[in-house]
């Protein structure tokens, strides 16, 4: 008669958790960020506007990011045209070693900028990367109204 714990599978367990544990890697590896997932249309957190970050057209090897669609265009408030980020490098999956521009306070920070589940997450720092703040930001197909004008100066004066 075999032993009680051949009848129950325990050693089909090792197999079955080492399959297993090599499905999961296998998966995390196809999702690895790469510097093209940062490329598109990107929701603000508060929905207030859309940016599109792209190759910089003065540098094709950094990524860039501008504020195509404000809900506030035409305001005092209007922030089309602004180019709020210039990331040089992507390394750890991270693009990183540039700038962030936020238009609420109008100041520039260094800059980090990372996909996660689907998501972006732009960070703007003073020193070191632990201390600043993220915007979480989602990927959206299309923009929720007009474009901003292509020759579009802010009202709150020129882009960075």
């Amino acid at each position: 008669m075999p032993a009680i714990p051949a009848l129950l599978g325990v050693r089909r367990v090792p197999a079955l958790a080492s399959l297993l544990m090599l499905m999961l890697m296998a998966a995390g590896a196809s999702h690895a960020t790469t510097p093209e997932d940062a490329k598109g249309l990107w929701l603000s957190a508060d929905g207030g506007a859309v940016i599109e970050f792209k190759p910089c057209a003065d540098k094709a090897s950094a990524l860039c990011g501008r504020i195509v669609w404000d809900k506030d265009a035409g305001t005092p408030a209007d922030t089309c045209g602004v180019q709020i980020a210039q990331l040089d490098r992507f390394e750890n999956d991270a693009w990183r070693d540039g700038w962030v521009y936020d238009p609420r306070d109008r100041k520039k920070y260094k800059g980090a900028l990372r996909i996660k589940n689907g998501d972006l997450f732009i960070r703007a720092y003073i020193g070191t990367e632990i201390l600043g703040q993220t915007e979480q930001m989602r990927r959206v197909t299309a923009l929720p109204g007009p474009p901003c004008p292509t020759s579009h100066t802010p009202s709150g004066g020129t882009a960075p």
